[in-house]
């Protein structure tokens, strides 16, 4: 059983925390903004696209820490450092993306502004990326782990 939920908890984080990574580092590029944009070519359609990927996929991605905590439990690893570090940093990256990114998306797209938004939007994405690279890499080095 331990394999299963283990083989879930990596899918699930490649494919929706990756889906939702991905689309919120993309939605600045396609965003439209006020005014001339010499450095892309912008696309609505495309822009509206990431942003309903980034939300979808982040509302999907919560099976990840729910079933990181099933099998750390399991495991009897809870008391484990690494577990409680990579618990506040997906906490702290999946706040980042429901009270910052997502809401910030949406105003990009019902009041284009002249980018401002948008490089705020890609320094998010890109500390969202940051925080989720730690929290796989605390995966697989497991400081203090007892094995």
């Amino acid at each position: 059983m331990e394999h299963v939920l283990l083989s879930v908890h990596v899918l699930a984080g490649i494919v929706l925390v990756g889906g939702s990574a991905v689309a919120a580092s993309l939605f600045p590029r396609y965003a439209p903004v006020v005014g001339p944009s010499p450095e892309a070519i912008r696309s609505e359609s495309v822009a509206v696209a990431m942003h309903r990927i980034t939300r979808g996929y982040a509302k999907l991605a919560i099976i990840v820490p729910v079933l990181g905590i099933v099998l750390a439990t399991i495991q009897g690893r809870m008391n484990e450092i690494w577990i409680t570090i990579a618990m506040i940093t997906t906490a702290v990256a999946g706040g980042l993306l429901a009270v910052q990114i997502v809401p910030l998306q949406r105003e990009a797209l019902d009041k284009p502004d002249d980018g401002k938004r948008l490089r705020m939007l890609s320094m998010l994405a890109g500390i969202y990326n940051l925080l989720w690279t730690a929290v796989v890499v605390l995966m697989i080095v497991r400081p203090g782990s007892a094995t």
